[in-house]
């Protein structure tokens, strides 16, 4: 009876140190393991062989990527404006002894170490810097973190600031800041459009002013062109008249001087202020001027055949 209560407490001391040895690491942990608390080696995911009794699990770590919610703080920036400012933080651990052994407290220790730098890189920034340069921030913020928390086995890998609230009274601010640049592009638009409207009718009048001193000028060419036909028409016919008469032909004398009296004859008649017109003259002579007009035409046309 005696033997068998050995036995059987032999065999469960057995079973229990067979469990104690054999650890089960589940997918995306690691866990250290201390010998009489030494930290002696990092059990990877899966099944792990440990010695019962001596060596026993020191830290269960989550190499997973983690995201560490940064709560709202105010900081002042350069040109002294009071903004609220909170973010988010990625990290991922890459080694668990480092994660385990040296920081305290990992997740209190980075976020403690992100407020202080968000403050730090907003605060050197001005407040229109700060509102347009959201990308900058972040990666400023990501360098200066992933490089202090490198020694702790953890890789930072994105810092992103969710919102920046400016004051209520500064808000009211860039919004009548904002109506007014608006308003002043407007305007610029609009001159912009009446000027370049001045211009267009500007060079269409240029144009006509153009196209109608052409003109002016064209009619006043063939104008000249006519009274030089005129007077070489003139010319030649007092040519040929002079001719005749130092021929001794009294009909082109004739002809002379009734194209003369014609002449001068219209001239009264078409006077603006001339509304009775006295002949000193006897109609005889004018006929006879004419017969002698026509005794010069009849002889020019005889000779042409």
């Amino acid at each position: 009876m005696g033997f068998t209560v050995f036995v059987s407490v032999l065999l469960l001391l057995v079973i229990v140190t067979l469990f104690a040895g054999v650890k089960s690491v589940p997918q995306g942990y690691q866990w250290t393991q201390e010998r009489f608390g030494k930290f002696q080696r990092t059990l990877s995911p899966g099944l792990n062989i440990i010695i019962p009794y001596i060596d026993r699990i020191g830290r269960k770590v989550n190499m997973m990527e983690q995201v560490l919610d940064v709560p709202s703080q105010e900081v002042i920036t350069r040109d002294n404006a009071l903004v609220t400012v909170d973010a988010v933080v990625f990290y991922q651990v890459l080694d668990a002894a480092k994660a385990s052994y040296e920081v305290g407290n990992l997740e209190q220790a980075s976020l403690n170490l992100t407020m202080t730098n968000i403050r730090t890189v907003m605060g050197s920034m001005d407040l229109d810097e700060l509102l347009s340069n959201r990308d900058q921030i972040n990666a400023r913020l990501l360098g200066v973190v992933d490089e202090a928390t490198a020694p702790w086995g953890i890789k930072v890998t994105r810092i992103e600031v969710k919102d920046i609230k400016p004051p209520a009274d500064l808000v009211a601010s860039m919004a009548r800041q904002m109506k007014a640049e608006r308003e002043k592009r407007a305007n610029i638009l609009d001159a912009e459009g009446f000027r370049q409207a001045a211009i267009l009718k500007a060079e269409g009048e240029k144009q006509a002013e153009i196209l109608n001193a052409e003109g002016r000028r064209q009619a006043a060419f063939l104008e000249a062109e006519a009274r030089e036909r005129q007077a070489q028409a003139e010319a030649e016919a007092t040519r040929m008249v002079s001719e005749a008469i130092a021929a001794g032909n009294v009909q082109a004398i004739n002809y002379f001087v009734a194209q003369r009296y014609v002449d001068a004859l219209k001239e009264v008649a078409t006077a603006p202020n001339q509304k009775t017109l006295i002949l000193p003259v006897e109609a005889v002579s004018v006929l006879g001027s004419l017969q002698g007009i026509a005794e010069v035409a009849r002889e020019a046309f005889g000779r042409k055949g």
